[in-house]
């Protein structure tokens, strides 16, 4: 029965709007964008968007207001099946909850496992640090904007191509905490996979903008695992 659903769900999609609200399928509730038919038809790879805390709540509209799924909105085509959880109010991303999104995804379309990327900025910096440090071996690459992340997944996250960006003038979250974990990065292994930017004079939320940029979509894009 289960299967069915997920069968008639994949189906649904395929048949309606590109841009879709999912509740009650997965830990967060999530939006949900799709390719051209054509790249879903071909394995494509999927994007985790984790939003900051101004878009957290219980009304998945907000998550619209900036991000990848705003960026969509505008026109921008991105190849690969988006989604975008939204984490209630006063509450901080769980890493095991994020999966529960993917492997939703994955098990409903037939998705590219070896591409399996995640960006997120303040609050969904942190989420996304947290949930590459959680599983290296599923995110191939991620970007983390004015975030920071936990010490102690230093050598989890060296084995991760991680951007980690920052502004010097963030009055919000403070560029020490990108500093701290770009250290433990390569306490681990030199920061081989890494590349840090900061960002002069840039206040907290200017750090948005690298959502409206190629750049940021082109470079997750440009990796694969080999598993």
């Amino acid at each position: 029965m289960k299967f069915l659903i997920v069968l008639l769900l994949a189906f649904s999609f395929q048949l309606n709007a590109q841009l879709k609200a999912i509740y009650s399928q997965a830990d967060y509730p999530f939006l949900l964008h799709l390719p051209a038919d054509s790249i879903l038809k071909s394995k494509p790879p999927v994007l985790i968007f984790l939003h900051g805390r101004s878009l957290s709540g219980n009304n998945l509209d907000m998550v619209k207001r900036y991000g990848v799924i705003h960026e969509i909105e505008k026109g921008r085509k991105i190849p690969a099946i988006v989604v975008a959880p939204q984490v209630q109010a006063g509450k901080s991303w769980e890493p095991e909850k994020v999966l529960s999104v993917l492997q939703f995804v994955q098990k409903t379309f037939n998705t590219d496992s070896n591409r399996v990327y995640v960006t997120g900025m303040s609050l969904g910096g942190y989420g996304t640090l947290g949930f590459a440090g959680a599983y290296p071996e599923i995110v191939t690459a991620a970007v983390a904007l004015c975030g920071g992340g936990n010490t102690k997944d230093g050598c989890d996250l060296a084995q991760v191509p991680l951007w980690i960006q920052h502004g010097t003038n963030d009055n919000a979250v403070p560029i020490s905490e990108s500093e701290k974990i770009v250290k433990a990065i390569k306490n681990c292994n030199g920061g081989e996979n890494l590349k840090y930017t900061v960002h002069n004079g840039a206040s907290h939320g200017a750090l948005e903008r690298a959502f409206r940029t190629d750049e940021l979509y082109n470079w997750l894009f440009q990796f694969t695992k080999d598993h």
